[in-house]
């Protein structure tokens, strides 16, 4: 008899916030991935920006890549990105949508402070609670959460931070908090808050046997500041 070469099982991935930077960067490099180890769910608010994805891989690969609407600050869209992949196993959930706020405190107008929060912090546990049962239910899978070093940098360099266990190992920030970023601090507040979440909530999915990864991002070289929402300049004066 020949020897049979069985095909390899493709891991399963839905990333949030597709549309640019870290997200955008994350989907081309593993629907490009020679072996083709990977099925990526690369979602985005807007559909139409879903060009710039295709364009970095040099076209349509619909074995490697379905791009989806998902807006995660819309409940009805979150489910309806669920339906769509339901039935197949997500191995790794990759929370990466997320919006910045840069002024001083004072001239931050409400809703803009709750835009902020309804897409960092909201819109992560939205996004987290449509595809986590699968995932519990299965007793497997990774949860990656796009924090920020925002949700680090709050504290001065004597103030003591514990850090929590976080994925497989424990994170340990021990003293070395370093001094806030200086007119982030809506921003800063909804990625400790995120922070917070994630801490607490990868204890109680060990046993489930569903892992979760915060990653701190530095400064990225990528369209984050240009989409930055402003105070209004009324306010500044």
């Amino acid at each position: 008899l020949g020897r049979h070469c069985w095909p390899m099982e493709k891991t399963t991935v839905l990333i949030t916030g597709c549309s640019s930077g870290i997200g955008l960067g994350l989907a081309a490099r593993l629907a490009a991935d020679a072996a083709r180890r990977f099925k990526v769910y690369a979602t985005m608010r807007n559909l139409a920006k879903g060009e710039r994805l295709l364009e970095r891989l040099g076209g349509c690969c619909p074995e490697t890549l379905e791009v989806l609407q998902l807006d995660v600050t819309d409940p009805r869209s979150l489910a309806a990105a669920a339906q769509r992949v339901q039935g197949q196993r997500l191995d790794v959930l990759v929370c990466n949508a997320g919006v910045g706020l840069m002024g001083p405190l004072e001239a931050c107008s409400d809703q803009a402070m709750k835009t902020v929060f309804d897409v960092n912090l909201f819109g992560a546990i939205r996004t987290i609670q449509a595809f986590l049962p699968a995932m519990k239910r299965r007793k497997a899978g990774r949860i990656i959460v796009s924090s920020s070093i925002g949700g680090l940098q709050g504290g001065t360099p004597s103030t003591p931070r514990h850090g929590g266990a976080v994925g497989k190992g424990t994170r340990c920030s021990g003293f070395g908090s370093a001094p806030g970023l200086p007119f982030n601090s809506v921003y800063c507040a909804s990625k400790f808050a995120l922070e917070g979440l994630c801490e607490s909530l990868a204890i109680v999915l060990r046993p489930f046997n569903v892992h979760l990864t915060l990653v701190e991002c530095g400064p990225v070289k990528t369209s984050f500041l240009a989409n930055l929402q402003h105070p209004d300049p009324e306010e500044l004066q």
